[in-house]
């Protein structure tokens, strides 16, 4: 028989979490003595999208095309679509391909941006109603649910309400378990997001983040025991990781409100916009700078020296100015923007262009907590990867790796090719 693989990226979780982690029962039982890198370093932009579609593909994001989470819609008001669907990611080969390629079933409960993938079997995308009148079943038949996964979804997520964690992660490790019992895949990728949100809404490091990781190690062992259940617990290869960490901010300042003020973004007297030469996109603690024409020189020429100014200005939460072209070089990543601009460490970025200059915390919205990510992949707290299985290594313990070689490293344990992978496997952590 085909030995299994399961990876479960609970969002946000971080290597220090770990020590309290490792008094768990989940851990204690199920993953301890196994392969261990305690800090793995994120791709930039560290946020979710960007970083799980790096996770499956084992590319960079300037291959894959994903910076953010969001569509770029200038003026739009919130909420702003996601990129939930794969024709976002324009790598053309990942896990998923490849595992069906080589005859193995394969499976993704809320893993991002896996809308209508073609080489997924059980499918139930990270997505949800989008506004009043929606369903269930209506938003994930878009996303490419078929009928069983709907049923398992509602069976698990009726009444309750969309993107509430962790009531949304239960449903997750819920519906996780019973395709595991009803259809066992070779190859299943799942992402709860408790952890992100209990960050987003109270810091760092707190009680309600610690609550995040005893569900998650009991989420584990609901996992393990069900693998138990039907036969699978000693033929299955079990990775817990993360996409990235997070950083308490202090404030979010609304940068569109200082290219409006500089004739950069047009509105009518009711405030809406009507023309723009200049954007920008949060990604939280750092920001996407779009021109409306980007072989203007002269409107690139005036956007970099306003960018530039602000940040000498040491008041505006910018440490850094970035070109697309230094980003491709030094960080592997880029997109439509023209610059990226990086945060102080205590400043987050807003969209919108009204005033007030600084807003206060909404949580109803990841970029605006009371901690959020985004920032360049070296600071802050790193996310970890601890691994056990048949085919992982025993008792090892590797101190730094990176999230782009998680791919090529499921790719090699399973046996099958990731020929348009950027990173390596991780050759220590596997027998």
């Amino acid at each position: 028989m085909t030995k299994k693989l399961i990876v479960f990226s609970a969002d946000a979780m971080v290597t220090d979490d770990l020590e309290h982690f490792k008094t768990l029962p989940g851990y204690r039982k199920y993953l301890a003595g196994g392969s261990e890198i305690s800090r793995v370093k994120s791709v930039y932009p560290t946020i979710t999208y960007p970083c799980h579609a790096t996770m499956c593909t084992g590319v960079w994001p300037k291959t894959h095309g994903i910076s953010g989470n969001l569509e770029f819609l200038p003026g739009t008001p919130p909420p702003i679509p996601w990129l939930w669907d794969r024709k976002w990611n324009l790598c053309p080969d990942d896990i998923f391909f490849e595992a069906k390629k080589a005859g193995l079933s394969t499976a993704a409960v809320f893993w991002p941006t896996t809308g209508n993938h073609p080489a997924i079997d059980y499918l139930i995308d990270e997505y949800w109603p989008q506004g009043e009148g929606d369903t269930d079943e209506a938003a994930f038949r878009r996303m490419g649910s078929d009928d069983r996964m709907i049923e398992i979804f509602k069976r698990h997520n009726s009444g309750k309400r969309p993107r509430r964690h962790p009531d949304m992660d239960y449903a997750v490790i819920s519906c996780t378990c019973d395709i595991l019992r009803e259809y066992q895949p070779d190859v299943l990728f799942l992402h709860p997001a408790n952890i992100d949100s209990y960050r987003h809404g109270w810091g760092v490091f707190n009680d309600h983040v610690r609550m995040g990781v005893d569900e998650t190690d009991a989420w584990i062992g609901q996992i393990m025991e069900t693998l138990r259940d039907i036969g699978l617990l000693e033929k299955t290869n079990f990775v817990l990781t993360s996409d990235h960490g997070q950083m308490d901010i202090t404030r979010v300042i609304n940068l569109n409100v200082l290219l409006r003020e500089r004739g950069l973004i047009d509105c009518d007297s009711e405030g809406k916009v009507v023309s723009w030469r200049a954007w920008c996109l949060s990604g939280g603690m750092s920001c996407q700078v779009h021109l409306k024409d980007p072989q203007d020189r002269k409107l690139y020429g005036e956007v970099h020296a306003l960018l530039q100014e602000l940040r000498d200005a040491e008041v505006y939460g910018i440490s850094q100015v970035f070109t697309a072209e230094e980003l491709k070089d030094k960080e592997q990543v880029c997109g439509s923007y023209s610059f990226m601009v990086e945060t102080d460490g205590y400043t987050s970025f807003g969209d919108s262009w009204r005033r007030p200059l600084i807003k206060t915390f909404d949580t109803s919205d990841y970029r605006y907590g009371h901690a959020t990510h985004g920032y360049l992949p070296e600071k802050g707290p790193w996310p970890m990867m601890l691994c056990k299985g048949p085919d992982f290594a025993e008792n090892v313990v590797i101190p730094e790796g990176r999230l782009v070689d998680q791919a090529p490293t499921f790719a090699k344990l399973l046996g099958i090719p990731l020929p348009l992978a950027e990173g390596k496997a991780i050759d220590e952590i596997l027998r």
